[in-house]
């Protein structure tokens, strides 16, 4: 079973390049934890989103991405260090094609974990009245359409986390083609005849 988060909104805020989210807003403490000494173990592997509380879960995210950074720059790339959030700014997702930036990520990858669902309440967009009953109206749309396991939005519609759904069953494939539309994304179209 693979996993998703169709939700438009979620999908914009939760943009990554590689490394984890960039971008979005900062918590007013104006504080930069720099890439630390090395020392730490937190990102290997070991935490995931949704376990333990909110501040334990945002502490390790940041450790892991310190480590991270690290991790970069011992393997040639000087990546920038990590904001109060964890958030490690790389731009606009053009280093993908960085042979250096590629091969550092590879060698790091093992301090990688999810972004905490705190984090991206944090950072979430502020939607309208209309944008969040659209997100609950495509939610119960894919639930009646073939995707029962599809999450609902909280009440401020966004979906936070790593909320598994099998995203791959021709049913679900299916339910995103029909509800698509309410979300104002066309349904795709095939490749036309003539």
């Amino acid at each position: 079973m693979r996993t998703n988060r169709l939700l438009p909104a979620v999908a914009a805020v939760m943009a990554f390049a590689l490394t984890g989210c960039g971008g979005g807003g900062d918590d007013g403490a104006g504080k930069i934890p720099t890439a630390g000494d090395g020392t730490s173990t937190a990102g290997k592997g070991k935490t995931t989103a949704g376990s333990g509380n909110g501040k334990d879960e945002v502490g390790a995210y940041v450790e892991s991405q310190r480590a991270f950074v690290k991790c970069m720059r011992e393997n040639g790339f000087d990546a920038p260090d990590p904001d109060a959030d964890g958030r490690v700014e790389l731009g606009d997702g053009s280093l993908k094609k960085n042979p250096v930036f590629v091969r550092a990520s590879m060698k790091c990858a093992e301090f990688q974990v999810p972004v905490p669902a705190e984090i991206e309440r944090r950072t979430a967009p502020k939607l309208t009245p209309e944008q969040i009953k659209k997100q609950f109206e495509f939610a119960d749309c894919m639930q009646k359409n073939g995707a029962p396991d599809f999450p609902d939005p909280e009440p401020d519609g966004h979906v936070y986390g790593d909320v598994p759904w099998d995203s791959t069953s021709a049913a679900a494939k299916q339910a995103a083609r029909t509800c698509r539309p309410l979300t104002g994304d066309p349904v795709e179209q095939g490749p036309g005849k003539g």
